[in-house]
């Protein structure tokens, strides 16, 4: 696998933009994706029982050859009654005209403000002039990676090269996601373009299997959103063999989509609303790769934790705690925790048993940017990791007049 320098329209045959269109008072909050051919199509969703048009929508359409997306962000779409169905579906219908196809093979995200109908004129004439201009160059992903940003502090994409019998097949990715993100998918969005040819089947397969470790291993605020969406698109332009199941192809193509995903994910946590530190949960030697998960992702998601990593506060006994409401299975008296980051590592707790350790280097550990929770369980040998963010004073002030 290659890295390399590029964004959704860097697979070939697909084409981007990102524009202003009117939904939020100065930045970018119109994005369209558009592949030359039909793609095969997979996406993966919120689990909660609230979910957004754009959602129930896609879960439908998604099953259908897809050839384009359209985003908008500053209004979600959510708990807009059936009124939201019928706006998401003549958006797409809007979209389907333009890109020469029908309705059903054109996808829908939203991202914004719960509880509020889309102005759909404004919304319509959104979308033509986005279309307008579209393009397959970098600066046009570029613009559509800004325009579904609402409260992220930068724009999250990635891209990277395979080879797949001969042929070079590209693999991209963006996303957006700041608040309102807890595991089980969180309120991001994800957009995936690769010119891979592979079966829908064999592509939802692959992406269901790289979200558990990468979206649903992220939290910075315990909140589930509505709008959750994870969509992938493989048009076939590469050329490349049919990538099957199970084969030695198809673990260099997961290989790849994996990377795609746990690296959105990562910026996702890494940019939780006021954040000023990432935090890593390591869970290492537990029982079952499920006790491990629980652990890691309960540990991210402690406030309490959460807030005294924001205060370089070496207050383990929290992450310990919420190990132990988690669901997941250890015993506390085997367990050793350790600090580490730049500035070095400190063991706090050894085998159940705390450690006398030195205030002021742990301080200095945790002062950096990226912290690592390092949890050896010692009863087995499935590891897990998750991703999260500490918990600011700016995160209450974003979220305070986030609707007004």
């Amino acid at each position: 696998m290659k890295i390399i320098e590029g964004n959704v329209t860097s697979p070939k045959g697909f084409s981007a933009a990102g524009i202003h269109c009117g939904l939020k008072k100065e930045k970018k909050d119109m994005a369209v994706i558009v592949s030359n051919s039909l793609c095969s199509a997979a996406g993966c969703f919120t689990t909660n029982v609230v979910k957004a048009a754009p959602v129930l929508y896609d879960m439908e359409t998604v099953k259908n050859p897809i050839k384009a997306v359209v985003v908008n962000s500053g209004n979600a779409n959510a708990c807009t009654g059936e009124q939201g169905l019928i706006d998401a579906a003549h958006t797409a219908d809007v979209l389907a005209e333009l890109a020469g196809c029908e309705g059903k093979n054109v996808l829908v995200a939203s991202t914004g403000v719960i509880g509020v109908n889309l102005p759909m004129d404004i919304l319509t004439k959104g979308v033509k002039d986005c279309y307008a201009e579209l393009g397959s160059d970098f600066e046009s992903g570029e613009n559509a990676a800004a325009a579904i940003m609402t409260t992220d502090t930068f724009a999250k994409k990635i891209c990277c090269e395979i080879n797949i019998g001969g042929k070079t097949v590209t693999l991209a990715g963006m996303s957006k996601g700041s608040g309102m993100i807890n595991p089980n998918m969180a309120t991001m969005l994800c957009f995936i373009t690769t010119d891979a040819k592979i079966s829908s089947e064999v592509l939802q397969k692959a992406l269901s299997a790289a979200v558990v470790d990468s979206f649903n291993m992220i939290s910075v605020d315990g909140d589930m959103s509505t709008n959750d969406t994870v969509i992938a698109l493989a048009n076939g332009l590469a050329e490349n063999e049919e990538i099957k199941a199970d084969t030695k192809e198809y673990d260099s193509f997961f290989e790849a989509l994996f990377y795609i995903n746990k690296t959105l994910a990562v910026m996702c946590a890494k940019d939780g609303e006021g954040a000023t530190k990432l935090i890593e949960a390591h869970v290492y030697n537990a029982p079952t790769k499920n006790d491990a998960r629980l652990l890691a992702r309960s540990i991210v998601s402690s406030n309490l934790f959460k807030a005294a990593i924001f205060g370089s506060d070496a207050n383990w006994g929290r992450a310990l705690c919420a190990m132990g409401y988690s669901g997941g299975k250890f015993e506390p008296m085997k367990v050793s925790l350790s600090f580490v980051s730049d500035n070095g590592s400190i063991l706090v707790m050894d085998k159940g048993r705390p450690i006398v350790f030195d205030e002021d280097l742990a301080k200095k550990i945790l002062s950096e940017d990226k912290i690592i929770v390092d949890v050896d369980v010692a009863e087995g040998s499935a590891e897990a990791t998750a991703w999260g963010c500490d918990l600011t004073y700016d995160y209450v002030k974003i979220n305070g007049d986030y609707r007004s």
